[in-house]
Parts: structure tokens; C-alpha cells; sequence
């Protein structure tokens, strides 16, 4: 009787996010065992993946969390010595450009020093780990042409842009000096029904529900018309596999090649809803960024040609797939405003 071949095993830092719930379904698909790293902290973060512990369709495979920390060099050394991956997804990071100009020292320890933490680490326990490195369409910046591809010159313009960017060489640094295993996927915008709730696109999706609701009045934006190229994150995290399926290593702009501002976003949401969101959007100065980056835009060619990789949730399905699930949450919150006994527009 023959041997059933090892199945392969993947580590996940920021499992408990949106890229990386996603990136925890697609490998369970595939019959991965999947090993995630989560912070610890005095309340659970666990929400989106609670039901992947009890996924029918998981092919018997298994998800482990383990407690850790980007800062934390000799942890994550502990927990490559552990699980020992074959793959390594590096997906943590404090991941908003707004607050990063709030905190902009713990977020260059957390992305781009813990980026060198994790690749030190790989290289230390001298493990044959495939490693993918979150970068981001914001490294780009005050871009220097449109679109923009892997060759375009970097012009970060935020403390999160600028700790991606060292990331982003210290990658490429260890693939050539060491020979790791190690690459680059320049993600643009990607958005989901599990974006976290202060990010502009899931923050209209939720306002939008709830104002359709009446349990919202008001919506404050910054910069109404910043344009982005905005996908969906189930999408994207299928890119991240293909790169590491690779022969050789290489860096990828994973995008739609699309473009549209934030008021083209709003006028999807609402008009969904039958709202005109000029009677309910107002700018509000403390959201506009100290540096603004007012275009981006992806030429997702390269990873089309040696990927395989295309996106399939257009920018209109994407808002509706974010407005049907978030009026759902808002239904829900509108039967426990009323079994509570108040008004729906009470806001207490």
C-alpha cells in the first residue's frame, strides 16, 4: 500500500484578517494544513475564521493558531522550528494608512522591522520556506507613471508606505543574497464583505445599510475623490498562492487595471440602496491624509502572462456583494434595537 504523500503545510501571520481568512479557506480547499499566527490579547479576534474549525468542505484539513508576535524575533523562530512550512504568508502588519501617521514608530517595528524579524528568522532555522511578502499598492505614492507595474519607481507618502517599502527590498535582498525563496506581491486595493469596518469602502458599505435603516444618519469622508484600484480580497489571495507554485521567484502588481473614486463607490452603495448619498456624505477634514495619494492604478499584466491570474468580482459586484452582507448586519442590529425596546433611530 502506497504512502499518502505529506501534506503540505502553511503558516499565516495575520490569519485573523481579511486577506488571510481568505487565504486560510483557499489552502484548507486545497488540503493544506494551515498554522496561523495571532497576538495576544484580552478579547478574541477570531471572527472571521470561527467557521473554518467546522468547515464541511475542508477535505479533513486542520488549522492550528499559534500566539505571536512580529516584534518578537526568537517567538517566531520558535514557531518556524515548530510548525516548519513549506509556505510562509506575511500578511500582519498595521495595515492603515490614515493611523499610521498617528503611530508611525510602531508601525514601521511592526511592518517593516518585523518583515526583517520573520525573514531572519527562515534564514536562521535554515528551513526551505517559501515566503510571500504583503506589499502594497501605496509604495507607489506620488506615482511616477500610470499604471503602474513592477518597474515603476517607488514615492512613498506615509509612514505605512514607507515601512512597506523597506519590506518590499529587504525581500528582494534576501532572495539574492541568501537565495531564498522569498516574493513580492504588490496587492492594490482589495476590498470584501470583511474589511475591517474603518477602511473607506467597508465604512460607506456599513454607513449606507444603516442610514438605509434608519439607524444612521450621518456619513463623514475625507477625500471624495481619491481614485483606487479596487478588487476583491478572495481574488487576490489566490494570486499570493500562484506565486509561490512558481519555479523561480519573481515580484507581482496584483490588480484589476481599473480605476474609480470614492464618489463612483458611493454612488454604487447608495443608489443600490435608492439613496442619494449627497444628502447623507459629509467631508470632514480630520480624515483627509497629511499626504494624499490621489491615483492609483495597476498593470496587472505580468502576473496575467506568468500567473495565470485574472480578477473575477468586477468593481459593481464587489459593492453589491458588500451592500447585501452588510444590510443583513444591519437588519440584525435593527431587531436588537427594537427587542430592546428602543426606537430604531435611538442611538443610545
Amino acid at each position: 500500500m502506497e504512502t499518502p504523500p505529506p501534506r503540505r503545510r502553511a503558516l499565516i501571520t495575520g490569519i485573523t484578517g481579511q486577506d488571510g481568512s481568505y487565504l486560510a479557506e483557499l489552502l484548507l480547499g486545497k488540503g493544506y494544513e494551515v498554522h496561523g499566527v495571532i497576538r495576544r490579547s484580552s478579547s478574541f479576534n477570531t471572527d472571521r475564521i470561527e467557521h473554518l474549525y467546522r468547515d464541511p468542505h475542508a477535505s479533513g484539513a486542520t488549522m492550528r493558531l499559534h500566539y505571536g508576535d512580529l516584534v518578537d524575533g526568537i517567538g517566531l523562530r520558535e514557531i518556524l522550528t515548530r510548525v516548519r512550512p513549506d509556505e510562509l504568508y506575511n500578511l500582519a502588519a498595521q495595515s492603515h494608512v490614515r493611523v499610521s501617521y498617528d503611530q508611525p514608530v510602531y508601525t514601521v517595528q511592526a511592518d517593516a522591522l518585523g518583515t526583517m524579524n520573520l525573514l531572519e528568522a527562515v534564514r536562521d532555522t535554515g528551513l526551505a520556506t517559501r515566503v510571500y511578502q504583503a506589499s502594497s499598492s501605496e509604495m507607489y505614492g506620488k506615482v511616477r507613471e500610470t499604471p503602474q507595474t513592477e518597474l515603476t519607481p517607488f514615492h512613498p507618502r506615509s509612514p505605512y508606505a514607507c515601512a512597506k517599502v523597506y519590506s518590499f527590498w529587504q525581500t528582494v535582498n534576501y532572495r539574492e543574497a541568501y537565495g531564498m525563496y522569498a516574493v513580492n506581491g504588490i496587492l492594490f486595493n482589495h476590498e470584501s464583505p470583511r474589511r475591517g469596518e474603518t477602511f473607506v469602502t467597508r465604512k460607506v458599505t456599513r454607513a449606507a445599510t444603516r442610514i438605509k435603516l434608519g439607524l444612521q444618519d450621518k456619513l463623514f469622508l475625507g477625500n471624495l475623490d481619491a481614485k483606487r484600484d479596487w478588487g476583491f480580497a478572495g481574488d487576490y489571495v489566490e494570486a499570493m498562492w500562484r506565486m509561490l507554485q512558481r519555479e523561480t521567484p519573481d515580484d507581482y502588481v496584483i490588480a484589476t487595471g481599473e480605476t474609480h473614486s470614492v464618489r463612483e463607490f458611493l454612488d454604487a452603495v447608495f443608489g443600490q440602496l435608492g439613496l442619494d448619498w449627497n444628502a447623507f456624505v459629509e467631508v470632514d477634514p480630520k480624515y483627509f491624509r497629511p499626504a494624499e495619494v490621489d491615483l492609483l492604478l495597476g498593470d496587472p499584466a505580468k502576473a496575467k502572462r506568468e500567473l495565470g491570474w485574472e480578477p473575477k468580482v468586477t468593481f459593481r459586484a464587489l459593492a453589491d456583494m458588500m451592500v447585501k452582507a452588510d444590510l443583513e448586519l444591519a437588519n440584525r442590529e435593527r431587531v436588537v434595537a427594537e427587542a430592546e425596546g428602543r426606537a430604531v433611530g435611538d442611538k443610545r
